[in-house]
Order: structure tokens, then C-alpha cells, then sequence
């Protein structure tokens, strides 16, 4: 559930372009003015604006706000003028071939991901960078983790509600038969069953090994698998369970303690406020005992600020 707000009565996408254009022009940029438009169109509106201003200035939109901004709001605002598959492209892009390779944000947004999203994400991959997604992957991941991922960008998933309740049975058990049950760990049998089952019927194995054999298969991934394979597992299911809660704790981890990781609120802002901040809000004043608002601006300031702010939406 979306928490844009988009003014009752719109300026034409015509004269936002001439709004941000003279919000350029002169010594500085007005960047109060620009947050004020951007923050407040959603994906449809930005688009058609950016075709304006191209139209009339003959220039792109993107470039002249690469260039008038500058730190957290130009990170932040040259994703949130992106499509979301563009920006999701964009964001595994950096993450696996910027400057600091970053694993974390490169799992993050492939295991978070539904099936038909993550195919989207892939044709804008190849057609905005010429690189094949699954190759940028394999070149800077290893190990059981690359597998994961790999197989988890490949393979065609169900996403509906309905669940095998006999399949569901049998997968728990094989978990438990490739974890718990034996010494060491059989890392196959994980990969296998985290990158072919659809969320809702993984949500149904972690509830089944639950009442099963007694303890979670959060706890089993936690005990017999490590690293960035670990992290993999732990979003897929995270996800899969409830996928607000998630975000909630990754945002919750990315302002806790000394200094604020804006790489990452960045990245879970600007991609989740169109599809479910509201219910994310909700799971994190419910676990922090703070409204999330009030969280990012204690860790934020500026105009860098206001377009969070503006982004998350108000204190419900």
C-alpha cells in the first residue's frame, strides 16, 4: 500500500517541466522546489514530466538533476525519477559493479523480489547496461550463495495464494533431513527448495517444521548456513512470511546505532513507497515502539530529509 501523496489538484506534467527548469536556473538550484514536485507524482506522472522537459529543453531530466543536486538527494531523487524496474536494475547494477562492490543491497533486492518482477528487472538490466544480469552475479558472488542466486533469478516461480499441503510436509522434512537432523549440512536441498517454491508455500513449510519438530526454520538457517548464503535464505523466507516486517527491520538496522547506512534507507524508501510503506510503518512502530517517520528524521536532515519524509508519508 502506497504512501504517495499526490495533491488534489495537479500541475499538468508541462508545467512541472518549466516548475524544475526554473528551479534550476540562476546561481543554485532551488532543491525545495524540485522535492516539492518529485516527491509528490507518482511513477506514470514522472515519466510523462521527464518527456516534457525533454521535449521542451531538449535535454534529459535525470542529467540535469545529476548535475544541480548533490550528496543523499541526488542518490535519492536519481532513483525515485526512475521506473521501478529501471531503478531496481540501477540499484543491483551498483551494488555489483560501482566502486564498493556491495553484496548485501545486490541479495537484498534479488531475494526480495517476486518472480515476474525479477524478469522485468532483467530486460531493464540488459537494455539499460548491456550486461547480462545473472553474469554481473556470477562474476562477483561464489559459493552457495551464487548458486542461490542464480537459480533464484532463472527459475519461473507460482505466485498465487494456494498451497500443496502434502508438498509442504515433505519439503520441511527434507530441510530437516538436510540440516538439523544431520552432521553438517546438505546446502542442495536448501538451494533447491528456496529458489523453486513460491513465497506462499515456503511460508507454509516454516509454519509446518515449526509445529513438526519444535523449532524454527529461521533458527535452522541461522545454525547451518552462514555468510552471504545465509543472508539469501533469511530474506527469501523473511519475505515470504511477511515481507513488511523485513523491510521494517532492514530499515530498523540501517539507523540503528553510530551513524545512519543512507545507502540502504535510501534503497528501501524510494522502492517500497509505492507498493506497501504503509503496512511496513505499521510493522515497524509495532516492533520499535516508534513511528518510522520519527526514526528517519532524527537520522536525516536538509532537503535530503523532507523528500524521505515526504516519501513515507505521515504518523499512522
Amino acid at each position: 500500500m502506497s504512501t504517495l501523496s499526490i495533491p488534489p489538484v495537479l500541475s499538468s506534467p508541462r508545467q512541472d517541466a518549466i516548475d524544475l527548469y526554473k528551479a534550476f536556473k540562476g546561481f543554485g538550484c532551488d532543491s525545495a522546489a524540485v522535492v516539492n514536485i518529485l516527491a509528490h507524482r507518482d511513477a506514470t506522472q514522472r515519466a510523462l514530466i521527464q518527456q516534457e522537459y525533454r521535449a521542451m529543453y531538449s535535454e534529459e531530466l535525470i542529467k540535469r538533476l545529476s548535475s544541480e543536486l548533490s550528496g543523499n538527494l541526488k542518490r535519492a531523487m536519481l532513483l525515485w525519477v526512475l521506473d521501478p524496474p529501471g531503478r531496481d536494475a540501477t540499484i543491483l547494477r551498483q551494488a555489483l559493479s560501482g566502486d564498493v562492490i556491495d553484496l548485501q543491497a545486490a541479495t537484498e533486492a534479488i531475494c526480495s523480489r517476486t518472480p515476474s518482477m525479477i524478469q522485468i528487472i532483467k530486460q531493464a538490466y540488459y537494455a539499460k547496461f548491456g550486461s547480462y544480469l545473472e553474469h554481473d552475479i556470477h562474476r562477483q558472488t561464489s559459493g552457495d550463495h551464487q548458486k542461490l542466486l542464480l537459480a533464484y533469478v532463472s527459475m519461473p516461480r507460482y505466485e498465487g495464494p494456494e498451497v500443496d499441503s502434502i508438498m509442504v510436509a515433505n519439503d520441511a522434512k527434507a530441510l530437516f533431513k538436510a540440516g538439523e537432523k544431520r552432521l553438517g549440512t546438505d546446502e542442495k536441498a536448501f538451494i533447491r527448495i528456496f529458489s523453486e517454491r513460491s513465497s506462499a508455500h515456503l511460508a507454509a513449510v516454516s509454519s509446518c517444521y515449526s509445529h513438526t519438530y519444535g523449532s524454527s526454520l529461521e533458527k535452522a538457517v541461522k545454525s547451518e548456513t552462514s555468510g552471504y548464503f545465509e543472508v539469501a535464505l533469511l530474506a527469501i523466507l523473511r519475505v515470504a512470511e511477511n515481507p513488511a516486517k523485513y523491510f521494517a527491520k532492514v530499515l530498523r538496522k540501517a539507523m540503528k546505532g553510530l551513524g545512519t547506512n543512507d545507502t540502504t534507507l535510501i534503497r528501501v524508501v524510494v522502492s517500497r513507497t509505492e507498493i506497501d510503506m504503509q503496512y511496513i510503518k505499521a510493522e515497524y512502530r509495532k516492533k520499535y515502539n516508534k513511528p518510522l517517520k520519527d526514526a528517519i528524521h532524527s537520522e536525516t536532515s536538509g532537503h535530503y530529509r523532507t523528500f524521505l519524509l515526504s516519501l513515507v508519508g505521515p504518523n499512522n
